[in-house]
């Protein structure tokens, strides 16, 4: 292997009364520098836990997890994480959420430097006329604008986005799906993405990495998402290959659901 990333034979296994539950087994794959890929598949097939590895967050049980040319044995600056709920510290205002990791980042930065990096990333989403507000002041749809902007602030070598968009509202995930494109369209940061929405992985990746179903999660597929970029959604939708991509995915996920279904 030679990607930016790259995740060798990796295991997790939770050890439960009953035994071992292995959830994710021989794992493999590649990721290129400024490569976007979206790991997609069933609810519970362990698409968290690859990306929780990945972030240091939780150990692998074995195999091994190199980003560029250094191995991950635990959290670090180098990725930026951005959850389903936005983390934010709930007495520090949007500015001040963002300037403290920009503070850990950049230590040597004087403080004018911190601060246009700050007010950037927060115009960059939109956040411009919120600076100073806290998150309960905030819709969820702008807490999770900080939370991108605070991943990106930190300009970190790759970004690892566990479903960032689940938990809002469809008018508002697209107005973030279009915030994330243009954000990462500027320094194509290398990014593993976890989703369950197929309709955002097209429009979104480079690859979409199919999971199998778990117990023992694996790549099943891999699909080359070849659309132009800059990209724009209705050029996406649009485009000739769309619905053929589209129906590829969902045929994978409905033929693993067939088979999770005559297992059991």
């Amino acid at each position: 292997m030679s990607g930016f990333l790259e995740l060798v034979k990796l295991n997790k296994t939770y050890e439960t009364k009953k035994g071992p539950a292995v959830i994710v087994e021989d794992f493999d794959l590649e990721i290129q520098k400024g490569e976007f890929i979206c790991l997609i598949g069933h609810s519970g097939c362990g698409k968290s836990t690859v990306l929780s590895m990945v972030a240091g967050l939780s150990d692998a049980t074995d195999g091994n997890i190199v980003l560029d040319a250094q191995e991950i044995t635990g959290p670090g600056p180098d990725r930026g994480v951005v959850f389903q709920a936005p983390c934010l510290l709930p007495w520090l205002t949007a500015y001040d959420n963002v300037r403290l990791g920009v503070d850990r980042v950049y230590p040597h930065g004087t403080v004018e430097q911190r601060d246009q990096i700050v007010r950037y990333y927060l115009a960059r989403v939109g956040l411009s006329d919120a600076l100073d507000k806290r998150p309960d002041e905030l819709s969820g749809g702008m807490r999770q604008r900080v939370g991108l902007a605070r991943a990106f602030a930190l300009s970190p070598k790759m970004l690892l986005l566990d479903e960032p968009f689940g938990m809002l509202d469809s008018l508002t995930r697209y107005e973030l799906q279009d915030a994330l494109v243009e954000l990462w369209g500027r320094d194509q940061k290398t990014a593993l993405m976890v989703t369950h929405d197929v309709d955002e992985a097209l429009f979104l990746a480079d690859r979409v990495v199919m999971m199998t179903n778990g117990p023992r999660a694996r790549v099943g597929d891999v699909l080359e998402v070849d659309f132009p970029r800059p990209r724009y959604r209705q050029a996406v939708l649009e485009h000739p290959d769309y619905y053929r991509f589209r129906e590829h995915l969902i045929g994978f996920l409905a033929s693993e659901d067939l088979r999770h279904q005559l297992v059991a």
